[in-house]
This record gives structure tokens, sequence and C-alpha cells, in this order.
């Protein structure tokens, strides 16, 4: 027999990201019995999956990583997903990089946080679609949220809610939010790259400095390179 949903649980899909980091802030903020969601699907790296089972063990968090590699050979068609694929440079852009598009990524990830929150009795679904994603991901866009949530409220005996807070939200409002709540983003992975430094070239990182700038913020990660200088052979290694 399924449990009752309750208004006082979510489930947060959290990669280990900023947005995701800033999402799971804001549910603890709000009270809620949060449990956090991430999986690996055969990205490109592991880093941002290091930096969430961290961050949940030290916040005490239940936190779950779920092993969906087996789907990989679904969409391997994308510079996140295979390692061999050059990862396209530049700040976001439909024209250079929609390489970095994953098929149907969010409505698997979704299906899925879903299920665990019926399971558990949790009446919400939290993730960090935002603004800035829409002229790139469909799947980060209002028209697909409003139908995944339209689906989430029948495919089960008890409706879930999926919550987007930051869906007409920008980055640099995102980091703001984040910022006023007192949160350490060095405790956060944005680059398309695993190295030991991030890259700074990539649109992720691009658009993460950006938000940092437009904050009049220093951001705590440590590049490899930062726009002004990703031209340069010596490139930096702080902001």
């Amino acid at each position: 027999m399924s449990q009752s949903s309750s208004s006082s649980a979510t489930v947060v899909i959290y990669s280990g990201g900023m947005d995701s980091y800033t999402v799971l802030h804001r549910a603890l903020r709000e009270g809620l019995e949060v449990h956090a969601l991430s999986f690996d699907y055969g990205q490109r790296h592991s880093r941002e999956l290091e930096v969430a089972r961290r961050v949940c063990a030290a916040l005490e968090v239940p936190h779950q990583v779920i092993d969906i590699r087996a789907i990989h050979s679904l969409i391997d068609n994308s510079a996140l997903t295979d390692s061999d694929r050059s990862m396209p440079d530049g700040d976001y852009d439909a024209d250079n990089l929609t390489a970095t598009v994953v098929p149907n990524r969010n409505m698997m990830l979704l299906s899925m946080a879903i299920a665990k929150a019926v399971n558990i009795g949790a009446g919400r679904v939290d993730y960090g679609a935002h603004g800035g994603d829409h002229v790139l991901y469909p799947d980060c866009r209002p028209a697909f949220v409003e139908a995944m949530n339209a689906v989430a409220g029948i495919a089960n005996f008890e409706a879930v809610t999926i919550h987007t807070p930051y869906l007409h939200s920008s980055k640099a409002e995102i980091l703001a939010d984040g910022l006023a709540m007192g949160l350490d983003y060095a405790a956060t992975w944005t680059c398309y790259e695993g190295a030991e430094l991030a890259c700074g070239r990539c649109g992720s990182c691009r658009e993460r400095l950006a938000a940092f700038d437009a904050n009049r913020a220093s951001d705590p990660l440590a590049y490899a390179a930062t726009p002004e200088s990703a031209g340069s052979s010596e490139g930096r290694e702080d902001v």
C-alpha cells in the first residue's frame, strides 16, 4: 500500500553544481525534510558527484547516488557523455554548445526522482532549471516543466509537485540568492571538464564566472584560465 505524500519532505535532484547546491540549501531553509538524489549516468567526469557526497555528509542530508550507467549507450551522443569528443569553448550559445545536450536527461532524472518521492511519501521534487538554460536546453524550459508537472500529478496515486524555484532566474540571480544565504560556493563544481582546476574556457565555467562578476564577488574556485586569459598560453590559476 502506498504512503500518503507529505508537504514537509522533498527530493532534491542534486548534481553538485551551483544551481542544485543553492536549491538544496533553499529547501533546507524552508525547514523541509530533504532527500538528495544524484545520478551517475556515465558523464564525462565524477567531480560533481564527489562534491555532492561531501556536502550531504557535512549537512547530514540523506543522499543517494543512483548508478544508471547501463543507459549510457542511449545518451552517448554528447560531449558530456563522450570523453573522446572535444568540449566546445565559449559562452552559452545554441550555435557552439549544442554538443553538450544530453538527450532526454531531465525527463529521465525527474521520473526517477518522482518515483523516489512517491516511495518515501514526499510531496515534492526540486531541481535547478533556470532561465539561463532556456536558450540551449529544451528540458529546462517552462513548457517542459509545466508538462512534467502535469504528468507528476497523475502518474501515481499520490501527486508530486515539481518545484523549480529558479526557472525564470539568471545564474547571477541564483548566485545572489545563495550569497545572501551565506553559502560557500567552494563546495560546488561547475566545469564540464574534470581536471584538478576548473578550465575557465567551457560555457559552464564562463557562465559561472560572469555570475560572480555580476555580483561583484570572487569565485572561491581555482581556474586554469579565465575568459580574459583563455586565449593565452599561460592562463592563470586563480580568479
